[in-house]
């Protein structure tokens, strides 16, 4: 069963202190302003309503049943927690990773949440919370060729076959790093360990932390070097640029969640 930690009283005074405050820094206007002049995290409680954009497709972080389009996963569970803060409703709102960063800069949602790795090109267009977890890209393959592909020179040769996902930093690392394999795209991320087993395709170059996660659904697939990876990255939140005051609340809640076991804790219910 999943655990629900309250966030210690601290956070629900960060909010109504936040709510109450005079100063914006983005805008400089009043809270008690008309609704287009406040910051975001007036305008969420206001609304009463936390928009967060997400794949559905990547987990253990977030990923969406099919049959009843319900969302479940480690930032599903933080999300709500951070809904749960604003004393606000959750509203999921569904993107593609190719869409996610357009969705968030277009305004379909106040952030992302799901697994994303902070890159410079994101950076550019949109605030990063602070990182929640530390990963990078690993392979992983049928457990009979987990010896064959230790490496990128093992991996990228002629006759390998590797299968990837679109629109999202695993499709940009193979095709900065694959020259002489075959890419295999596949447009569907919650299938696509499906191939592997199937033996139509040989490796999936993905973050360390999906490969752990995978490997321990399919006892057939291998992560291979998870905690070696072949690249550093961090993965955080995806905020909209400009709104300090958001931004602020959102990395005083992410610090207070993971150093209060609130974090671990919905990552120890996925995750085990």
């Amino acid at each position: 069963m999943r655990r629900r930690t309250a966030l210690p009283a601290l956070t629900v005074a960060l909010a109504t202190a936040a709510a109450g405050t005079t100063v914006v820094a983005t805008a400089g206007d009043r809270p008690g302003g008309p609704p287009s002049e406040r910051t975001l995290l007036d305008q969420v409680r206001a609304r009463g309503v936390l928009r967060v954009c997400t794949t559905g497709d990547y987990r253990p972080f977030s990923h969406r049943e099919r049959e009843t389009g319900a969302y479940e996963g480690i930032d599903i569970d933080m999300a709500e927690n951070l809904a749960d803060s604003l004393a606000v409703e959750v509203d999921f709102v569904p993107t593609t990773w190719g869409e996610l960063l357009d969705d968030l800069t277009g305004g379909a949602c106040d952030l992302s949440m799901g697994g994303v790795s902070v890159t410079l090109d994101r950076a550019r267009e949109a605030y990063f919370s602070v990182p929640y977890l530390v990963d990078g890209k690993a392979p992983i393959v049928r457990c009979e060729d987990a010896e064959r592909y230790r490496t990128l020179e093992e991996i990228d040769r002629p006759g390998v076959r590797v299968i990837v996902n679109p629109g999202g930093t695993n499709e940009r690392f193979v095709q900065e790093n694959i020259d002489e394999a075959t890419v295999v795209p596949h447009p569907d991320n919650t299938t696509i360990f499906d191939e592997i087993l199937a033996g139509r395709a040989d490796v999936m170059i993905t973050d360390a932390s999906e490969t752990r996660y995978q490997s321990s659904l399919h006892p057939e697939l291998c992560a291979v070097n998870p905690d070696d990876p072949f690249t550093f990255a961090e993965k955080a939140y995806l905020l909209p640029r400009g709104d300090e005051e958001f931004k602020e609340y959102v990395d005083q809640w992410l610090h207070l969640a993971l150093n209060d076991g609130t974090y671990a804790g919905y990552e120890d219910d996925w995750l085990d």
